[in-house]
């Protein structure tokens, strides 16, 4: 039985609905018979074949995608997965990950995302036919959705995806506070948010860590690192806010600084211990942090001298 002949013509076409290569997309019209959704067929099952022979890799590269309804109120950022930062760098990989997120916005979830129609198959079969495709192991590694009156987004450099919720319409806000979530990594809005038993045991750790390293420090004659009360606003209570008022005047009388003047001192002293005992605010909660664009004011600061408030946010990143 002679070779069906297949035209270049028919090469370019499957290739083109499916992005593999030309040597691929033939010799699956070949073993088709010339049959064009044969062969689509037949290169899904050899993409079955490589995803179960990478199930077991990490796909820790990739890219980072988002996508913003046309009323900017809701916005969904996902991760594409893949083995290396060859192929997350790669355009049609780039192009497939724009594709996912333009699918996504449509979903709450990722279940029901990677369950939609791509094509005439389903999200999760798309991911394991380009697995065939490209050779290495792909899959949705991040999914994360947000609705607000306005939402703002930034993605950095492909590798990291923010959104962000405002309170009402706000570009340039809405861009700035995005691009802090994306390099600063926030994991809360507000101290508000945080477990009291979260911090409390968080507080006990870094305490231990920092006792420690005044060891070593102390051996070698150095200067050795403040041990902080309190790391988050949750635990200043007026009781412990009135005792470090109190431990800061007497510090003013023990000084010998005349009392007429205290009132100009002790706010910056009281400044000072809310900031020295807050450090667990200032790393992980996002209205906390300093402005990375001026760094005198918090993100809270900045917000509200916009006249709009913080509703929620988003962060995808690779691995």
């Amino acid at each position: 039985m002679s070779e069906v002949k297949i035209s270049a013509a028919q090469v370019n076409e499957l290739r083109k609905a499916t992005g593999a290569g030309m040597m691929d997309c033939k010799k699956a019209l070949v073993e088709a018979g010339g049959d064009f959704d044969k062969a689509i067929d037949v290169l899904r099952k050899k993409g079955q074949k490589v995803a179960e022979k990478r199930a077991d890799r990490d796909s820790s590269e990739g890219a980072a995608a988002i996508k913003i309804n046309d009323d900017n109120t809701v916005g969904v950022a996902i991760v594409l997965g893949c083995e290396t930062d060859f192929v997350g760098k790669n355009e049609s990989f780039l192009a497939l990950a724009a594709q996912f997120a333009d699918i996504a916005i449509n979903f709450d979830t990722k279940e029901d995302f990677l369950a939609a129609d791509f094509g005439g198959m389903t999200v999760t079969e798309k991911l394991v036919e380009q697995t065939g495709v490209v050779g290495e192991k792909l899959e949705i590694t991040a999914f994360e959705k947000l609705e607000a009156p306005y939402v703002g987004s930034y993605v950095h450099i492909n590798k990291i995806g923010a959104l962000v919720g405002l309170s009402e319409a706000n570009e340039t806000v809405g861009k700035d506070v995005a691009m802090q979530v994306a390099s600063m990594g926030a994991s809360s809005l507000s101290y508000k948010d945080f477990d009291p038993a979260f911090v409390a045991s968080e507080t006990e750790a870094r305490i231990a860590v920092i006792e420690k390293d005044n060891i070593e420090l102390g051996r070698l004659g150095k200067t050795l690192k403040n041990v902080p009360q309190y790391i988050s606003m949750s635990q200043l209570t007026p009781e412990v806010m009135a005792k470090a008022e109190e431990d800061a005047k007497a510090e003013l009388k023990a000084e010998g600084k005349p009392e007429q003047i205290w009132d100009k001192i002790l706010p910056g002293k009281m400044d000072r211990f809310v900031s020295d005992n807050t450090t667990l605010d200032q790393e992980q909660c996002l209205l906390d942090q300093k402005f990375i664009k001026d760094e005198k004011m918090t993100v809270a600061d900045y917000v509200a001298s916009q006249n709009v408030s913080v509703t929620a946010f988003k962060r995808v990143s690779l691995g």
